[in-house]
């Protein structure tokens, strides 16, 4: 395990003003006193892992990650349970697929042990931050890495820094979602960064998010880049379809983001008489789905958003759909309690997949 140096901040957050934030955390509107940060020097490797207060950095102006992008980051949650201990969901995959997004934006990989000991570690140091159970409220972790050698040339940075700073947070989405399904942009293509969890592809998906929101919806369906027929992603989170044939179908890998409650439901499927299929499915056969009622209930899912309902679709050709009777899904709601009590550790974990951390 790694040693890291710890440097308290000297004008810690009162308890009062900590339990305020608590009691309506929002989603990052409030943030725990202290980060960790590594860096990376080429040809030295990764060093002085170290725990300080939260607060700015510097940065010279030329620093890679201003002009050419090299940023990566992760989300991940931790539970404090009814008996006050807190446990994470899954961190391994977070840390295992932080590192191909490393090696796909050309980054150093860091270590899986060394952000998980980060995780830990400031988790530990910040428990107190950790809300109750009550309202699905949880402390959402955000470790990231940017490129931080001033250098103007294009190519990969040899210096890197790697923080986890956290937020107490609520739900994501409070209420179901309509999707609108945008003709004019894409989030990825076969070769490019869609399977890599980096800023840049959240940058270009706000102004789609913009043409959805004037569209009636809270979010928007993204489809392939070639054809604008295959579904991919949902917003930030990626989407799955009940079928009345009692198969649950999510969109293949490839272009889109491996996400870990994306694995983790594909797993639980079966536990709720449904049948996970990964499979190309086209926005064509989406629609007429929820017309016929082929497709009695759709739900978008991720970290933060949980299992989200999907309600309804709007696009350009067909206009406003309702899925199902326009409130979440039977199954949907199953789906979601059980991975949130699995979560909390009011439901049996057969996968070993929370981890306690204090």
């Amino acid at each position: 395990m790694a040693q890291f140096s710890i440097t308290r901040t000297t004008n810690p957050t009162s308890d009062a003003v900590r339990n305020a934030a608590l009691a309506d955390p929002g989603f990052g509107h409030y943030y725990v006193d202290h980060q960790v940060v590594i860096d990376y020097v080429g040809g030295d490797g990764w060093q002085d892992p170290r725990i300080i207060p939260m607060g700015e950095w510097s940065l010279h102006p030329a620093a890679a990650t201003l002009h050419y992008g090299q940023e990566i980051f992760e989300g991940l949650k931790a539970y404090r349970r009814d008996d006050d201990s807190i446990w994470l969901f899954r961190p391994d995959r977070n840390a295992a697929r932080f590192v191909g997004s490393a090696q796909r934006m050309g980054m150093a990989p860091l270590p899986e042990d060394l952000f998980l000991d980060s995780v830990n570690e400031l988790v530990t140091l910040e428990k107190s931050w950790v809300p109750v159970s009550e309202n699905e409220q949880s402390l959402y972790i955000r470790p990231f890495m940017i490129a931080s050698e001033p250098y103007l040339g294009v190519r990969e940075a040899n210096n890197y820094r790697f923080a986890v700073i956290a937020t107490p947070a609520g739900p994501y989405y409070s209420e179901p979602v309509k999707l609108w399904i945008t003709p004019n942009y894409t989030r990825s293509a076969p070769g490019g960064t869609g399977t890599a969890k980096c800023g840049g592809n959240y940058a270009a998906s706000l102004v789609a998010t913009q043409e959805a929101a004037e569209n009636g919806c809270g979010q928007v369906l993204w489809t392939d880049g070639a054809e604008h027929k295959w579904v991919e992603e949902c917003g930030t989170m990626n989407i799955m379809f009940v079928t009345a044939d009692g198969e649950l179908v999510t969109p293949s890998l490839g272009t889109i983001l491996a996400g870990v409650t994306r694995e983790s439901i594909l797993s639980l499927a079966t536990m709720h008489d449904l049948k996970p299929v990964e499979r190309p499915i086209s926005i064509d056969e989406v629609l007429d789905g929820v017309d016929s009622g082929q497709i009695p209930e759709v739900f978008a899912c991720g970290t933060a958003a949980v299992v989200t309902p999907i309600v309804g679709f709007n696009s350009p050709g067909r206009g406003v759909q309702q899925v199902g009777d326009g409130q979440p899904g039977p199954k949907t709601q199953e789906i979601r309690k059980h991975l949130v009590d699995i979560q909390y550790g009011r439901a049996e974990d057969p996968f070993g997949w929370t981890k306690r951390v204090c």
